[in-house]
């Protein structure tokens, strides 16, 4: 975990103004029909999506997008519906829509998809959740979603998204936190990591606290489910503070390797000094793009 300055007292003071994540590219999915039949649509007659889940852009990765636009041109068709006889409405794609107007193009490729009112939200909420760079709030607010408006369950979703039920589950509780704990996570102050320790205990009042010292002391996801469980379970708080604390240089390996799968990582060292890391990973593609980043760039 990366160390932050903090001024004043709380956490809303620790939190500041710090925006929403650096946006990456977005990972097409062709929902229905042939991926072939690409048509190029007049930008004037597309209009956004309504129910588009994303609730902000970043100025500095659309002004980014808008510039590779003017250069290359629009790559990733969007995906529309038809509305009308000379009228389309966004499924996919509000971001490279936004930035071709600001780069000046009268006309985007675009895949046409049939869909109803109903259809269209839950397409655009599944597209929306196989994007690479949502935060876990937004990506837990478009479960919710799922389930308040287009009558899903969670077996459901899990089929839609490709996601298991547990993991929709473990994005779903993150709503539990609260407000000030959710935009910690979402603008990075805290890890989904450390969100998921915060479950731990149900005292509101101890989560917040938790949380705020989190980012001042800059605590590991480690460190600080020995908090919680200490707090937790008073009976055991003595022996917890007995216990003798790894060296900083411990949590830091459980911290970066614990970003490729999702902060499920152990550390143990026994009292002769040596040990082990245990990785829990979900799939082998979170292996193999490890695996990947440890290859030395070229």
């Amino acid at each position: 975990m990366t160390k932050r300055s903090a001024l004043g007292k709380g956490l809303g003071a620790l939190l500041g103004d710090a925006g929403t994540p650096r946006e990456t590219h977005e990972i097409h999915r062709i929902i229905s029909g042939n991926p072939a039949a690409v048509s190029d649509v007049p930008l004037d007659q597309i209009v956004p999506n309504p129910w588009q889940p994303r609730a902000s852009f970043d100025p500095e990765a659309l002004e980014e997008l808008t510039d590779s636009i003017r250069t290359l041109g629009i790559i990733q068709p969007l995906t529309l519906r038809k509305t009308g006889p000379a009228s389309y409405q966004i499924i996919s794609g509000e971001r490279r829509y936004r930035a071709a107007l600001a780069a000046g193009l009268r006309s985007v490729p675009a895949y046409i998809r049939q869909a109803d009112d109903a259809a269209m939200l839950e397409m655009a909420i599944v597209e929306n959740i196989q994007r690479e760079d949502l935060d876990a709030i937004e990506t837990a607010l478009s479960f919710q979603r799922l389930i308040d408006e287009c009558n899903l369950t969670q077996e459901a979703m899990a089929l839609r998204v490709g996601k298991k039920r547990a993991t929709i589950a473990n994005y779903l509780r993150l709503l539990k936190l609260p407000e000030e704990i959710q935009k910690a996570l979402k603008i990075g102050k805290i890890s989904a990591g450390h969100a998921k320790a915060l479950l731990g205990t149900d005292d509101l009042a101890q989560q917040l606290k938790l949380c705020e010292n989190t980012i001042r002391n800059d605590w590991s996801v480690r460190q600080l489910e020995q908090k919680v469980q200490a707090l937790s379970h008073p009976s055991a708080k003595t022996d917890a503070e007995t216990v003798e604390e790894l060296p900083q240089v411990f949590y830091t390996l459980a911290e970066q390797v614990g970003r490729h799968f999702n902060d499920n990582v152990a550390v143990r060292r026994n009292a002769k000094g040596g040990g082990t890391i245990t990785i829990r990973f979900d799939n082998e593609q979170q292996v193999r793009d490890f695996l990947d980043d440890l290859k030395p760039q070229s």
